[in-house]
């Protein structure tokens, strides 16, 4: 009995100890980058858009990266949600019928899941090379589309299967067809697993800068068309810190700032939203 509560004191102080880590780490990485970045923080910084080429000039903000950063994740997100949430539903049995296409389907989505996104940008390089095609925020849709994808899938088909088996019979019995019974039951069933799936997803797309570095291109103006280039607050984070100017390096941590606050708020939305609907879920 003695062996059996030291045991079980050590993994609860490990337990403990891991979530300090984890809360800690956030903590950390928030108090860093509002300590580096609010000072330099202005009205003007996220009103005006860049100056002088790669946000490298002495004046001007960073509107033109945050616009283009909530353009490429929305586009991209947009995109990956309809092919998605329909893998997802295929990937059921009572849909697909457990084939071996859905397996290799589930294997190719997880093998995309861990593809480094840098990958995915020197794919979309390629590609638009191939076809003449300059950077623009349509080729930084589509390759955060492809990165999103994965993502979003598994999550949705994690939560359509969660959904009861009896819900569906009992549509079923009542006379709804398949595709009244997905839209009408399962649908409204995994709301808020989808939207947390989605939020999860738009997250990733307007965090990361490596996927979207060789097809969306960085200019200083804000995009007007799917065809032209935009800028980004990652690739601007990037850019920004790589310089050795002092005043420059000033705007990648108001950048980093921004980002950060769209993050944590696209966080939040998502618990929000997922507490808001699960009451109305037939558990």
């Amino acid at each position: 009995m003695e062996s059996r509560r030291i045991e079980e004191s050590i993994f609860k102080a490990l337990m403990i100890l891991s979530l300090v880590f984890v809360v800690g780490s956030l903590l950390f990485v928030v108090g860093v980058i509002l300590w580096r970045g609010l000072p330099v923080l202005s009205f003007d910084m996220i009103t005006k858009t860049g100056e002088g080429g790669y946000l490298l000039g002495k004046g001007g903000g960073i509107l033109n990266a945050i616009v283009g950063s909530l353009y490429l994740a929305a586009g991209g997100t947009i995109l990956a949600f309809f092919l998605s949430i329909a893998i997802a539903f295929y990937l059921q049995k009572e849909y697909s019928g457990g084939t071996r296409l859905s397996g290799m389907t589930r294997l190719s989505l997880d093998i995309l899941w861990g593809t480094p996104s840098i990958v995915y940008g020197a794919f979309g390089y390629i590609v638009l090379i191939y076809f003449h095609i300059r950077a623009s925020l349509l080729g930084g849709i589509i390759v955060l589309a492809l990165l999103e994808i994965p993502i979003m899938t598994r999550a949705m088909e994690e939560v359509i299967k969660m959904v009861p088996g009896d819900l569906k019979e009992t549509a079923y019995s009542l006379g709804a067809t398949r595709f009244e019974t997905t839209l009408k039951v399962v649908g409204k069933q995994a709301l808020p697993g989808l939207m947390t799936g989605v939020l999860m997803a738009f997250g990733r797309g307007i965090g990361d800068a490596a996927s979207i570095l060789f097809t969306a291109g960085y200019t200083d103006r804000i995009p007007k068309t799917l065809f032209d280039a935009t800028a980004s607050l990652p690739i601007a984070i990037f850019s920004q810190l790589s310089t050795p100017l002092p005043h420059v390096q000033q705007k990648a941590y108001a950048s980093a700032v921004i980002l950060l606050i769209i993050v944590l708020l696209i966080s939040i939305i998502t618990r929000l939203l997922a507490k808001k609907y699960t009451r109305f879920i037939i558990k």
